[in-house]
C-alpha cells in the first residue's frame, strides 16, 4: 500500500467540510486535483470511503472508520514534526467534552482532585449535549469525553474501542421550591396534579426520568409546565416556584443545604446515575496515553469526585 500524507490531510478536510469544493478550497488545489486525489487515496486502501450520492458528501461505513485512523496517523505525524522542531509537546491541553450539567456542576470539582494524583493538566472543555458529546467522540474529533453511563444500553458505547474509568455516583433527586414553612410547594405525595419542569425529549437525563416513570400512576399528576434540555436551566425555575424537576444531586448542593430547594419526594424517587470518562483506544494521542496511564495506577476511590 502507498499512501501519500497529502491524501490523508485531504480526506480529514473532506470529513469536516462535507464539500469537494470548500475542502479543495481549504487545501490550496483545484477541486479536479481534490479529487483525483482522495480516489487515489480509495485506489490505494481499496474501498470507497466517500458516499457522493448525498448533497453534501457523507462518509461510508468504511469511510467513518477509516477516518479516526487518518485523523490519528496526521496527528502523530504533526507531533513528532513539532518534537523535531523543538517544540514540546509536554503541556499541551487535551480536548475534554462533557454533558451540560457535568460541564458545569461536576467537572471543576472533579479535575481538581485528578490533578491531585496526576499533576498539572492543562484541558479545554467544550460543553454539549449527551449524545453530541458521543458522535464527537466517534468522529475523533476530542481526546476524552466526560458523561453518563447508560444502564439502558440505548447509547452504549464498544468497551474495547472506547474505554472508560468510572469517576463518580451521583442521583437525580425530585426538588421544588419550599413554603414557609419549609415543606415542598409540590410533593409527590398526596393526589393533587403537579407543574413539572421537563427535560426535553432528547435529552440523556429526561429518559432517565421518563424510564422510572414508565409503569408509575405519578406521571399522570405531572402536568409539564417548562421544558430544557439542560439541568442548570430546570434548577433556575424551580427556584422561581414554577414547579418540580428531577436535577442531579451535585447540581443542587448548596441550594438543598441553604433551604432554597427542598425534596418534592423521599429516597424511592431518586434516580442514580454513573459518571464515565471516556477515550477512544483507536486515538494515541501522547498526553491522553499518559494520563491513561496515571489513572490506572491510582486508587479507584481517588478517581471518584
Amino acid at each position: 500500500m502507498n499512501l501519500e500524507t497529502k491524501w490523508l490531510e485531504d480526506f480529514v478536510a473532506l470529513a469536516n467540510t462535507r464539500s469537494f469544493s470548500a475542502s479543495a478550497r481549504q487545501r490550496h488545489v483545484t477541486q479536479p486535483a481534490f479529487s483525483r486525489r482522495i480516489r487515489s487515496l480509495e485506489q490505494a486502501v481499496g474501498k470507497t470511503l466517500v458516499d457522493r450520492s448525498t448533497t453534501p458528501v457523507g462518509l461510508t461505513p468504511e469511510g467513518q472508520l477509516f477516518l479516526v485512523t487518518a485523523r490519528n496517523l496526521v496527528e502523530q505525524l504533526n507531533e513528532c514534526l513539532g518534537h523535531l522542531r523543538g517544540l514540546s509537546m509536554a503541556n499541551e491541553a487535551l480536548d475534554i467534552v462533557a454533558a451540560h450539567s457535568l460541564a458545569l456542576a461536576f467537572y471543576p470539582r472533579w479535575i481538581s482532585r485528578l490533578q491531585k494524583g496526576v499533576g498539572e493538566l492543562p484541558t479545554r472543555l467544550v460543553a454539549m449535549n449527551v449524545g453530541d458529546a458521543i458522535h464527537v467522540l466517534r468522529e475523533g474529533n476530542c481526546d476524552l469525553m466526560l458523561g453518563y453511563h447508560d444502564p439502558y444500553a440505548t447509547m452504549q458505547l464498544d468497551a474495547e474501542v472506547f474505554p472508560s474509568f468510572s469517576i463518580g455516583n451521583a442521583k437525580m433527586i425530585p426538588v421544588c421550591l419550599a413554603d414557609p414553612d419549609g415543606l415542598p410547594c409540590f410533593p409527590l405525595s398526596g393526589n393533587d396534579s403537579i407543574p413539572f419542569l421537563s427535560y426535553t425529549q432528547g435529552a440523556f437525563l429526561g429518559r432517565s426520568v421518563r424510564m422510572m416513570l414508565k409503569n408509575d400512576p405519578l406521571r399522570l399528576r405531572l402536568k409539564t409546565v417548562y421544558e430544557t434540555a439542560m439541568a442548570e436551566g430546570l434548577k433556575g425555575m424551580a427556584l422561581q416556584g414554577v414547579g418540580m424537576a428531577w436535577i442531579p444531586d451535585f447540581c443542587i448542593r448548596e441550594e438543598l443545604t441553604s433551604g432554597r430547594l427542598v425534596r418534592a419526594g423521599d429516597t424511592q424517587w431518586d434516580i442514580p446515575l454513573e459518571v464515565r470518562l471516556y477515550r477512544c483506544s483507536l486515538v494515541h494521542k501522547p498526553g491522553v496515553e499518559r494520563l491513561w496511564r496515571q489513572m490506572m495506577k491510582l486508587p479507584r476511590d481517588f478517581l471518584q469526585a
